[in-house]
């Protein structure tokens, strides 16, 4: 395949996408984390059959014959990896080209970072806001290489809600006029209840498999302060009952115990970010199972080049994390885990640094675990809209052949999935080989 130059984002994919092995796949002589448990299990073997694990037993299997067998010379198995906020169309380029540039620009770039957020591991995202819907279809139409993508579609905002990256030439907003970035599916402005449930709508009828709802400011958008508020609890439930008329829920962005707490009270499953949340906030959070998807975020290496309001904005989330993952763990809350990294294509490459940053607050198997099973339970919540229906995030029979082998025990050092390239022996996603090294 004929390799491309994209200026500032690198190469576009680098390989025809591979095809189904020819015969089952039987892995041997491996270590088993399952994205469950907390320990490793040995003495297995595990056949993949088509897209799908088909069995895992003890001990040796009773025949070889037909299958393609894989010895994994001790190393450890596990779940592909599933990043719960991830913005795929966002994550490759400065938010000045994404802003200036043609979409279709956007898609192109977007398709090159498909590929290598795969190849670090993370067989799935679910894309916390933006127009992925034609790039989940190319990869699973097998067009391109990538992660499987839950798409939410346009994030749902307010005016001068976070989102909203209008340019004050475009004020006022008249009855008929869409921005350009509305247009492009990055964000949709809505202000009452009628208006939500139409933009709700019109992401589900595009394929959105749950919807991204923002409940107050945001770092990026230069001009919605952290504690403004956007819906009030009447549109936000509008979003959470219409999505529930799909089969589906909402995700909604909020910083601060106020929009966290409206978020909760309008009937929200899951709350994103939560980094300025108090005590009270946590325990009504617990109160109501109200999933917690969050991100480590520890310094400016965290995070693409800001100026302005928008790093004294990342500074003050920043200084909230501790306190967050703190809370979290204090009130039992089910917590995501997710990386939000965007507008740079090196800044992407981190995605499994975020991961290891989670051991200040969790074992490194509890910090597996939340990366791969309890993140697989929460996009199983999309229920009716799931493109998906087997299980994702854990190595069992019936699920999904996901999987990862990683050249070292991830148990006892989670760095290393800090360094995919080097660490990573194995990717399959969907019973297909993206990476082998074994034999290299």
């Amino acid at each position: 395949m004929l390799s491309l130059v994209l200026p500032g984002v690198g190469h576009a994919q680098t390989t025809q996408p591979p095809p189904a092995p020819a015969k089952p796949v039987l892995f041997t002589n491996f270590r088993l984390f399952d994205g469950k448990s907390s320990t490793l299990r040995d003495g297995l073997f595990m056949v993949v059959e088509g897209n799908t694990i088909s069995q895992i037993g003890q001990g040796q299997p009773a025949s070889s014959e037909g299958k393609t067998v894989v010895d994994c010379g001790g190393k450890v198995i596990m779940p592909g990896l599933i990043d719960m906020h991830w913005h795929s169309l966002l994550a490759a380029l400065p938010i000045q080209v994404i802003l200036q540039a043609d979409i279709a620009f956007v898609h192109l770039a977007a398709s090159a970072e498909a590929e290598r957020t795969l190849l670090r591991g993370f067989t799935t995202i679910r894309d916390a806001g933006g127009p992925s819907f034609a790039l989940k279809q190319a990869i699973d139409s097998g067009m391109i290489s990538g992660p499987r993508i839950y798409p939410s579609g346009a994030m749902i905002t307010t005016t001068g809600g976070h989102g909203d990256f209008r340019s004050l030439a475009e004020l006022p907003r008249t009855a008929n006029q869409v921005s350009q970035a509305e247009r492009d599916g990055a964000n949709a402005i809505a202000d009452t209840a009628d208006e939500v449930r139409m933009r709700v709508r019109e992401q589900f009828i595009q394929g959105a498999t749950q919807i991204k709802m923002v409940g107050g400011g945001g770092v990026s958008t230069p001009r919605s302060p952290l504690d403004m508020l956007t819906f009030t609890e009447e549109q936000m439930r509008a979003a959470v009952e219409t999505a529930a008329d799909w089969g589906t829920y909402v995700l909604a962005h909020a910083y601060t115990p106020e929009s966290v707490q409206r978020s909760v009270a309008a009937g929200v499953q899951c709350v994103e970010h939560g980094h300025l949340m108090d005590d009270k906030t946590a325990a009504l959070l617990a109160k109501h199972g109200t999933w917690l998807s969050t991100q480590p975020f520890l310094s400016e290496e965290d995070v693409g080049p800001l100026a302005g309001p928008s790093r004294e904005k990342f500074l003050e989330v920043t200084a909230g994390t501790d306190n967050t993952y703190k809370l979290a763990r204090k009130h039992g809350l089910k917590v995501a885990f997710g990386t939000d990294l965007i507008f740079s294509q090196t800044l992407a490459t981190r995605q499994g640094t975020m991961l290891a940053h989670l051991k200040r607050w969790y074992s490194a198997a509890e910090a597996l675990n939340m990366a791969t099973g309890a993140n697989g339970q929460l996009l199983a919540m999309s229920g009716h809209r799931n493109p998906y229906p087997r299980k994702l995030g854990v190595l069992e029979e019936g699920a999904y052949a996901d999987l990862l082998l990683i050249d070292g025990n991830p148990l006892d050092n989670l760095d290393l999935i800090a360094n995919p390239e080097q660490n990573l022996r194995i990717v399959m996603k969907d019973g297909k080989f993206y990476k082998n090294t074994l034999n290299a």
